[in-house]
C-alpha cells in the first residue's frame, strides 16, 4: 500500500512561484509512475505532469511546458512540482498520484492507483 500527503499549497500573485510537495510511504518501486493532476472548480479533473520514480522519463501537458518542472527525491521519498510563472488559470486543487508498474498512459487519471488528498493553489490576478 501506497500513501500520498500533498503539502505546499496557497495564495500567490499572478507570476509567483510556489513548489508542491508529495511525500510518499509505503513501498514505491522504480518501475512505478508519479503524477500531478488539477481540478478547477466546475472543471475536469486535468493531467498536469508525470515521471517515472527513476526519473527516465518525464511528461507535461501543453499548458504548464516550460513553467512547471516535476522532480523526485529518492532519499527524501518524495515527489515535487514546482510552479513558475503562475497564472489565474493555474488556480485548482492539485493532486499527486502513484501508477504501479508496468505503467501505461502516464497522461491518464484512470491509470493511477493511489492518489493524495488534493492542495489548493489559488492564483490571483
Amino acid at each position: 500500500q501506497v500513501q500520498l500527503v500533498e503539502s505546499g499549497g496557497g495564495l500567490v500573485q499572478a507570476g509567483g512561484s510556489l513548489r508542491l510537495s508529495c511525500a510518499t510511504s509505503g513501498r514505491i518501486f522504480s518501475n512505478y509512475a508519479m503524477g500531478w493532476f488539477r481540478r478547477a472548480p466546475g472543471k475536469e479533473l486535468e493531467f498536469v505532469a508525470a515521471s517515472m520514480w527513476s526519473r527516465t522519463q518525464t511528461y507535461y501537458a501543453d499548458s504548464v511546458k516550460g513553467r512547471f518542472t516535476i522532480s523526485i527525491d529518492d532519499a527524501k521519498n518524495t515527489v515535487y512540482l514546482q510552479m513558475n510563472s503562475l497564472q489565474p488559470m493555474d488556480s485548482a486543487s492539485y493532486s499527486c498520484a502513484a501508477q504501479s508498474g508496468p505503467v501505461c498512459l502516464l497522461s491518464a487519471y484512470s491509470s493511477y492507483d493511489y492518489w493524495g488528498q488534493g492542495n489548493q493553489v489559488t492564483v490571483s490576478s
